[in-house]
């Protein structure tokens, strides 16, 4: 799979916080932390315009990452980068422990039953509190499965671009 110039979605900032510049982050990064180990980061606001952004610092505290931004120096500056969308090249993440995916790698590829009906590809994925839950779509309908292994998801082939399902089609 070529992932040259592919670019992953790691967090977003989420506002300001006091007044020196520092903002909120969320992290979709396991730990949560290990955003900051990914510069250099683009940084995309809502009108799609882009820019790189480097030396970006952090911490966890409490329930928030705190990050302070390069030039960043007061609360209407972090302000400023409320909203802003953190990616980096697929490239620069590690490759994942066998047996584990990242969700990115999944989107697109498509999605077929155990007795080889096709239910579309994977839109994406989401996490919920019990388990992950799989987004096939196809031009009539949209199915939630749960990611779940074995019980759901019998297999996943990055290669051949497909993940089997154990799924009824109807439902």
């Amino acid at each position: 799979m070529n992932d040259q110039g592919r670019r992953i979605l790691l967090g977003r900032v989420s506002g300001a916080l006091g007044l020196r510049g520092e903002v909120k982050l969320e992290s979709w990064t396991e730990p949560r932390p290990a955003i900051f180990g990914y510069q250099p980061w683009t940084l995309r606001d809502v009108r799609g315009q882009e820019r790189q952004v480097e030396g970006v610092r952090g911490h966890e505290q409490g329930k928030h990452l705190v990050a302070r931004f390069p030039g960043v120096d007061d609360r209407t500056a972090a302000e400023a980068l409320r909203g802003l969308e953190i990616h980096v090249p697929r490239d620069a993440l590690p490759p994942p422990k066998p047996g584990e995916f990242y969700w990115a790698d999944l989107e697109g590829l498509r999605v077929v039953t155990v007795d080889g009906v096709d239910l579309g590809n994977v839109s994406h994925l989401f996490a919920t509190g019990a388990n992950d839950v799989l987004v096939a779509r196809d031009s009539e309908r949209e199915r939630m499965i749960p990611f779940v292994r074995p019980q759901f998801v019998t297999d996943i082939d990055l290669e051949a671009r497909t993940i089997t399902v154990d799924w009824d089609p109807e439902f």
